[in-house]
């Protein structure tokens, strides 16, 4: 089949998808640059605790999963990006639901655990986070 051929059966609203998928990117971007610095922001916090307490804390590791969480949005959506570039090109595109879903519920254990270490760090009357 020929170029021409081919560009004659094209979406007539191409471009339009073009940049919707683009915007979509850019959203996913904004996100995963939220985790990470939301991740940094658990991490600082742990400076806030008092040192005598009598186990270590864990909110390096949930920092750490929040900062792992936004590395991995951005690989996922930019591969996803292409992939949909690929779709929109071919006028074969389906969305898709199970992505969605995934990231989700990955985000709402994250939160879930920051609900529970917040609530669970022990504050006491020389802890910055306690008033006097």
């Amino acid at each position: 089949m020929s170029d021409t051929q081919k560009r004659g059966r094209q979406n007539p609203s191409r471009v339009r998808d073009h940049l919707a998928n683009e915007r979509t990117y850019l959203a996913w971007m904004r996100s995963a640059i939220a985790l990470m610095g939301f991740g940094v922001v658990i991490v600082r916090l742990r400076y806030f605790q008092v040192p005598e307490l009598p186990h270590p804390s864990t909110g390096w590791k949930l920092g750490l999963l929040f900062s792992i969480a936004g590395l991995m949005t951005v690989f996922l959506s930019t591969v996803y990006y292409f992939i949909i570039r690929r779709t929109i090109d071919d006028d074969t595109y389906e969305p898709s639901t199970r992505r969605v879903i995934f990231f989700s519920i990955s985000i709402a254990l994250l939160g879930s655990w920051v609900i529970y270490y917040v609530f669970t760090v022990t504050a006491t009357s020389t802890s910055f986070l306690a008033p006097e």
